[in-house]
């Protein structure tokens, strides 16, 4: 009944509405129009003309039994008694109704059914209303036990689950990658590189690399938790060119072989506030796993195929095993990471431990400035006891290996770089990233400096929902200028032994095209093409290119 009362108020209101133009009353007396010429004033507030309850439908005169709502007139009137007319023994119910008469009905109504039910009145529920639920019940026996019969599956199904979980406070899960990769042939022009073609690229073999993993992630507290994974890998891109430079142009995103199973991850994370959460461990603390990517397709399983493409090389700098890092939400479209992490945390011998091996300092100020544009600043601080970045694409190893000695020497080295997306629709993003390296080594004059650049297209839900694909573009760390004491400078020891200042002869540049198929919420196959130009950045070698079908499986 209440339902009829508010169709009804409804159906009111959209007469009026398409009755005439409403003109607010008080602007129209401004003007010299009387308002009540535009929008009489409402009898129901009128204290000329009170309304007065009726206890039968046949009061109101101006209500006849064809009309649309009568017989729900006649029920609110004479079963619940909470109707009023006007005077004159008229209902008007072509007029328009106020906001103020709507509240008061419905009060009305319900202050009548509260009473109602106060005194246990004998026709609140009657013996036509049993019959009709009874009806009902009997029509819709079968949906009924077919509803039944789903919640009884549902329940015995949770039962199961909550019997058979793998824990009450652990989550498992993990990925499998198997790729499947073979290069053209070529020939490069290495050691000594003095413009002759005079190496075979012996890695163009077709061959399957694989890699497994996976995590367990413990709840110790409400706000805390212990991050364990346990990684195995197999295959690799090699053998490649034999020179120290050119040895990481083609390392792949999953490419990590391993003798056996080992711990790639043993951290726990800790969020002290809302806004402020810590990661300490020995194992996995790193950029790529402490700072937030403002690529958000970055992923070697699921996203761009190289290792290049996902992420800019500063960030993978030092790779970081132990250590601590902070995340702060200082802001709501801005946070802040700082990282201090080291390769070799566990092994106290001099040039390793947690302080004097190998170490990197990171921090990263990542802004949204809206809903679409993703900005993050980086600055990177790493001492390499070997002089390599341990970034593993490009010219990584800064220092030539003495002979004499058989080890290079340390470089201490200051990195900048900044990555921007831009969300340019829900079908496309854009971005690109740029980097910049100084390492000089310690005690001594001279340094040598580095830059990589990367403009990628990301095209999410690409010809069906899941989907996704990428073109990548750009040029991995090139040695642009090396003026260290003399014997220490790769690009002039790559090309007569000596070692003298001078930066690299030519550029590598990249270029990456790949297309994921989501077969499944977890089974998808990536197809892609990797370009190399001028590998090494030696401009006499020839160009490589690299065909890999990539399937992945998560759970």
């Amino acid at each position: 009944m209440l339902a009829w009362l508010l169709i009804a108020g409804v159906n009111g209101v959209a007469q009026k509405a398409l009755a005439q133009e409403y003109i607010n009353p008080e602007t129209t007396q401004e003007i010299g129009v009387k308002g009540d010429n535009i929008i009489p004033p409402s009898p129901f507030f009128s204290p000329e003309e009170p309304m007065a309850q009726v206890t039968s439908v046949s009061q109101l005169k101006d209500v006849q039994p064809n009309d649309w709502a009568f017989q729900a007139l006649q029920s609110l009137v004479e079963r619940y008694g909470c109707i009023a007319g006007y005077p004159d023994s008229s209902y008007r119910g072509n007029r328009a109704l106020t906001r103020y008469e709507f509240a008061a009905g419905v009060n009305a109504c319900l202050d009548r059914v509260n009473e109602l039910i106060a005194t246990a009145t004998s026709d609140l529920v009657t013996r036509e209303d049993l019959a009709i639920l009874q009806k009902l019940q009997s029509e819709f026996a079968p949906e009924l036990a077919t509803l039944r019969g789903r919640v009884d599956n549902l329940e015995a199904k949770t039962a199961e689950i909550e019997a058979n979980q793998f824990s009450t406070t652990t989550k498992l899960s993990g990925l499998l990658i198997v790729g499947i990769q073979g290069r053209t042939n070529n020939r490069g022009d290495v050691n000594p590189r003095d413009g002759q073609k005079d190496t075979n690229d012996a890695g163009t073999n077709i061959n399957v690399i694989s890699l497994a993993q996976l995590y367990l992630t413990s709840q110790i507290t409400p706000s805390s938790y212990l991050f364990t994974g346990l990684l195995d890998g197999n295959g690799k891109s090699t053998p490649r060119f034999t020179n120290s430079v050119s040895r990481n142009d083609v390392l792949l995103g999953y490419e990590f072989p391993t003798d056996s199973l080992i711990v790639s991850d043993l951290n726990f994370h800790w969020l002290v506030t809302d806004k402020l959460a810590v990661m300490v461990g020995t194992e996995g603390v790193s950029m790529p796993a402490a700072f937030r990517g403002p690529n958000r397709v970055e992923s070697a399983a699921t996203g761009p195929l190289s290792y290049f493409a996902q992420r800019n090389p500063i960030l993978n700098m030092g790779y970081g095993h132990g250590g601590i890092a902070i995340d702060w939400q200082f802001a709501k479209r801005a946070s802040l990471q700082a990282i201090y992490t080291s390769y070799q945390p566990g092994n106290p011998g001099k040039g390793s431990g947690l302080f004097d091996g190998t170490t990197t300092t990171g921090v990263q100020l990542l802004l949204t400035p809206t809903d679409t544009l993703d900005l993050s600043l980086y600055y990177v601080n790493n001492y390499a006891s070997d002089g390599c970045l341990l970034t593993f694409v490009g010219d990584e190893c800064l220092t030539t290996v003495n002979t004499t000695t058989g080890k290079s020497a340390p470089l201490q080295t200051n990195a900048v770089g900044a990555t921007l997306t831009w969300q340019i629709s829900p079908r496309i993003s854009a971005g690109a990233w740029g980097g910049y390296t100084k390492s000089y080594i310690p005690g001594q004059s001279g340094s040598v400096e580095t830059t990589n650049y990367m403009v990628f297209l990301n095209f999410p839900d690409l010809f069906a929902k899941g989907n996704l694909g990428g073109i990548y573009v750009g040029q991995p760390p090139k040695i642009t200028s090396s003026d260290l004491s003399v014997g220490n400078n790769v690009p002039d020891f790559i090309n007569t032994g000596l070692g003298r200042a001078g930066g690299q002869p030519g550029t590598t540049t990249q270029i990456e095209a790949f297309y994921r198929f989501q077969l499944t919420d977890n089974i998808s196959i990536t197809p892609g093409i990797i370009h190399f130009i001028q590998p090494g950045n030696t401009p006499d070698s020839d160009s490589v290119t690299i065909g890999i079908l990539r399937s992945t499986f998560t759970f």
